[in-house]
């Protein structure tokens, strides 16, 4: 991000008491807190908050609906938004519609009316069921073209059956898919519908449906009935029974992985099962290690359809079962386990449908301890390279590796894609000045190939993947601004990150113009980033961008320019509208320059985008004399009085009483403004 250079003709006008953002969290009593000496805050003390979330709150999917495509990361549902309780059809709905995200906890029965609604989710939602308690009664949900990033879970859906068994008057579906993507449906009820129990229709894709209880139903499960052969769905640890046909009938997926189901047309019932699995159109279909038992067809292919089976058990079955063709490695998407065939029976019976406590995803409490790789410029570890380490972690990991890094200067680029979650970079000499990652690229170097990096290209080391720690190391960029001034984008990012539930835990991040860039995977994506027991260090905007981030007991160390000459500038936030900006708290900003020669802030609407509410909250912080008397300034014809810039509590010689031109929070105001807010049900913890 380049300093101004031209005025802006548009500007915003707004009533300061924008400042006021957010709802507090439940937050526990007060702490006091001794950290190290070389961070110059031995013996300091604050109120630390946490906020109270449930457990599951913080699940995300496994199988395809885990795969980053289509712009989404994965699916987490409402995780970051409001937890809200319903008990009624009115409160569901409200809530399901809304445009931001929600995690909805069904608290009692909720009929539906009139018979057969389908309740229309919005995007970003968490719908799950408070223990067993949570029955939907008489209808559904539907979710429609574009709808992405939808959990379902642990709910009751029933009873929308009209008294025709192969009912085609009533599409009253307990649930519904036309045209959404990365939707999970996990350990629910459904039964005694109208139609099907759930379609998954119209190109929907990056589905994934585990743990649940399908029966008492004509017609289980559709999938696809398109020309386009795109859908890509993962069936897994179902427990289908009594259900004549759709078991599923996948018609055109792309890819469709079916392992770990337990079909079962029991005897003497007065429903008989029409066929079981079946691959149609241009399908191709991995199925492994289910179990089929009393089905009659329990696998059927068209001839245009592929079936690779593996593992399956089959008892008291009878008519076709058919395989062929090729299809697909589904390790190549995501890592998954298979139980035996033999033991689904009693690891459905206990597992399958709501559960009091539904706890951790089951691909969870599989899942790996943390695995360890080690780098070392010497040869001693298993790579020598901290990327080439980076690279050893498999797509879609769904436990922790922790990459340690043994002392040294490594001279590299590093990137962690989004499609590698979970992962620890760790130095582990005895100071976090003995490992550093380091490079030298600026916005305006020249590429290989042509072109230039561009701000956030320059970055020595790029996070894409939610879930990252770093801790006990270095990473800067030591671009030399002086004898480079034939280069005219100076800006040199040494960490960029663009992702949510990224903790930089006792580490040193250092550069000159814009350090460090706190950024989200997109406009309308969260991406919460907790900087503790840190030094950050810089000279123009070096925190900077749209991610809702911490900066908590830690030093904040202002440098000199190329030139010698001391200005500049903390922090430039771009924070989108009714999220939460940058918030510095319980920290200490210093360093050798003049007196009255920095702001703490400025408004960087990226792209001159209007829309944009940039915020800056400083709190509780020691602020040398380095600070300007008015600490916040206006950006490229953008004001900061138009945005949401304040302080709170903060001390030492660049303090300053409450005015026009430095605004300072009201005590209720600063209550909304706490660390538990910005970081929003995520309570960040080293592993």
């Amino acid at each position: 991000m380049s300093e101004p250079r031209s005025k802006a003709q548009h500007r915003r006008r707004r009533s300061r008491t924008a400042l006021a953002v957010g709802v507090p969290l439940a937050l526990t009593a007060a702490g006091t807190f001794t950290y190290g000496t070389d961070l110059g805050l031995l013996g300091s003390s604050g109120r630390q908050a946490s906020a109270a979330a449930p457990a599951w709150a913080a699940d995300a999917a496994d199988g395809f609906a885990s795969v980053n495509s289509l712009g989404q990361n994965g699916t987490y549902g409402g995780r970051g938004g409001k937890t809200v309780t319903v008990k009624t059809l009115a409160d569901l709905e409200k809530y399901a519609t809304a445009a931001e995200p929600y995690v909805i906890v069904v608290a009692g029965t909720i009929t539906m009316n009139p018979v057969g609604k389908e309740i229309k989710v919005k995007s970003d939602k968490t719908i799950v069921g408070q223990g067993t308690a949570g029955h939907i009664v008489g209808g559904g949900f539907f979710l429609g073209q574009g709808v992405h990033n939808v959990i379902i879970r642990n709910l009751t859906i029933r009873d929308a059956y009209q008294g025709i068994w192969n009912d085609k008057d009533h599409d009253f579906d307990a649930i519904q898919l036309d045209g959404a993507h990365h939707v999970w449906i996990d350990h629910n009820d459904l039964r005694h519908m109208a139609d099907g129990l759930i379609d998954v229709r119209k190109d929907s894709t990056n589905v994934t449906v585990s743990w649940n209880k399908l029966s008492d139903n004509n017609k289980t499960f559709g999938i696809g009935w398109t020309e386009n052969v795109k859908t890509d769905i993962t069936i897994h640890h179902n427990w289908i029974r009594e259900t004549e046909q759709r078991n599923p009938s996948t018609d055109n997926a792309a890819h469709a992985h079916l392992y770990n189901n337990f079909l079962e047309d029991a005897p003497g019932t007065a429903i008989t099962s029409a066929y079981g699995n079946y691959s149609r159109g241009g399908t191709r279909m991995v199925l492994e290690n289910s179990l089929f038992r009393g089905v009659k067809n329990p696998v059927i292919k068209d001839s245009g359809a592929a079936v690779v089976q593996r593992g399956n058990s089959f008892s008291g079955t009878s008519g076709r079962n058919e395989s062929g063709g090729t299809a697909f490695d589904p390790k190549s998407y995501y890592p998954y386990t298979l139980d035996k065939a033999a033991d689904l029976p009693a690891v459905l019976k206990a597992g399958a449908g709501p559960r009091a406590s539904i706890g951790t995803t089951a691909a969870a409490t599989k899942a790996a301890a943390a695995t360890t790789l080690t780098v070392a410029q010497d040869g001693s570890g298993q790579y020598r390279t901290v990327q080439a380490a980076v690279n050893a972690v498999p797509a879609n990991n769904p436990a922790r590796v922790v990459i340690t890094v043994k002392p040294g200067t490594y001279r590299e680029l590093v990137k962690v894609p989004a499609n590698k979650p979970h992962v620890t970079i760790q130095g582990t000499g005895g100071s976090r000045k003995d490992t550093t990652i380091v490079y030298n690229n600026a916005s305006g170097t020249p590429k290989p190939g042509g072109g230039t990096y561009g701000t956030g290209g320059s970055a020595t080391v790029a996070v894409e993947a939610d879930d990252f720690q770093a801790r006990n190391l270095t990473i800067s960029n030591d671009f030399d601004e002086k004898a480079n001034q034939n280069i005219k984008d100076q800006q040199a990012v040494a960490l960029r990150t663009a992702a949510d539930k990224v903790f930089l835990d006792g580490i040193i991040v250092s550069g000159d113009q814009d350090t460090l860039l706190l950024d989200t995977a997109s406009k309308d994506r969260l991406g919460r980033v907790y900087v503790s027991n840190s030094y950050v260090i810089g000279n123009v905007d070096f925190i900077f961008g749209r991610a809702t981030a911490v900066v908590d007991k830690s030093v904040i160390t202002l440098k000199k320019r190329w030139n010698g000459t001391s200005a500049g500038y903390i922090t430039a936030p771009s924070t989108a509208a009714n999220r939460k900006g940058i918030l510095i708290a319980n920290s200490t900003v210093n360093g050798d320059v003049s007196a009255g020669s920095f702001y703490l802030g400025r408004p960087w609407h990226a792209g001159g985008d209007a829309s944009l509410d940039p915020q800056t909250t400083v709190r509780n912080t020691n602020l040398s004399s380095a600070v300007k008397s008015t600490p916040w300034t206006d950006m490229s014809g953008f004001s900061w009085k138009d945005d949401r810039f304040a302080e709170y509590g903060n001390y030492g010689a660049g303090a300053g009483p409450a005015s026009t031109n430095r605004p300072h929070l009201t005590d209720a105001q600063a209550a909304n403004q706490e660390v538990a807010d910005w970081l929003a049900g995520w309570t960040p913890s080293a592993s």
